[in-house]
């Protein structure tokens, strides 16, 4: 009885231990699969499907699939790239003699300058269109990537203030970007392009904006350094806060503005490729205030 006890303990244990081979080696070929495609090289035939299990024939029918769909898909990047670089090329050139054109109009006798201060502005309107669009394709298609660092906050606010000081002055606004302890601030971001995302945010604050005027203010958290750009404006309906950081989103109420609805979705897509994001806080007829969040480290 007792050999016969060993000897049933003893299948038992040579069973184990060849499922647990098995299995082991099931799992290491999905491993090498995984890791392949991961790599940029998997191919089927790589694998022997007569000594695969039913789950690594579909893995890699999967991953093969994959792969191929990797493959049309950077196919298109490039050629997305090709295409925007095509764009931005060719444009060049017909806007800069267009806007030529104009200066030298101006300098005439002063006939038809309605007309030609009509004209400026709506090429101006078109160049600042294609470079929104050139910047934002470029941003989703990976052409350009943000390198985010550990900087203090004081020269990104000097060079807003700078940027946008003008133009508030023109409108008869006042802009106060209040700098006072920034340099003791620091967060982790790309200067470019943080400043772009900024300078959409006061533009905005800015172009809005009748009586009154904007501030920007920085305020540091735990995780995060908020940078609040606060207006005295018409304020936003709360059914649309969502809406305006759609691309090309524009209010009824904002119509008759100068804008192609492109800035706050393009500041977002900013913020969200340095791991930061942004909020607004509104009432209609009481200004709006929105926060940049960028992360500490």
């Amino acid at each position: 009885m007792n050999e016969l006890s060993i000897f049933f303990l003893f299948a038992a244990t040579v069973i184990a231990v060849l499922d647990l081979y098995f299995r082991r080696r099931s799992l290491r070929r999905m491993h090498d699969m995984i890791q392949s495609a991961l790599d940029g090289a998997f191919r089927a035939d790589t694998f022997d499907e007569s000594l695969s299990a039913s789950v690594e024939n579909k893995l890699a029918e999967y991953l093969a699939v994959s792969e191929t769909q990797r493959e049309k898909t950077e196919a298109e990047q490039e050629m997305t790239k090709t295409l925007i670089a095509d764009i931005s090329h060719q444009t060049k050139t017909p806007i800069a003699n267009l806007l030529l054109y104009t200066e030298l109009l101006k300098e005439e006798d002063g006939r038809g300058s309605e007309t030609v201060a009509l004209l400026e502005s709506q090429v101006r309107k078109l160049d600042f269109l294609i470079q929104s669009l050139v910047k934002l394709s470029r941003l989703e298609t990976g052409i350009l990537l943000l390198h985010p660092c550990k900087n203090t906050l004081l020269q990104l606010l000097e060079e807003a203030r700078e940027q946008y000081m003008a133009l508030a002055r023109e409108k008869g606004l006042y802009l106060h970007v209040i700098t006072e302890g920034a340099e003791d601030v620091a967060a982790c971001f790309d200067h470019k392009w943080t400043l772009e995302a900024l300078g959409n945010l006061i533009d905005n604050a800015i172009k809005y904006t009748q009586t009154g005027g904007v501030t920007v203010r920085v305020k540091p958290y735990e995780l995060f350094v908020s940078i609040e750009v606060e207006d005295t404006g018409i304020g936003i309906a709360e059914e649309e806060y969502a809406k305006v950081f759609g691309r090309f989103y524009r209010s009824i109420s904002v119509s008759d503005e100068q804008g192609v609805g492109i800035g706050l979705y393009l500041a977002r897509e900013i913020l969200k490729q340095e791991s930061g994001y942004i909020q607004l806080a509104s009432e209609m007829g009481n200004g709006t205030v929105f926060s940049m969040y960028l992360p500490v480290d």
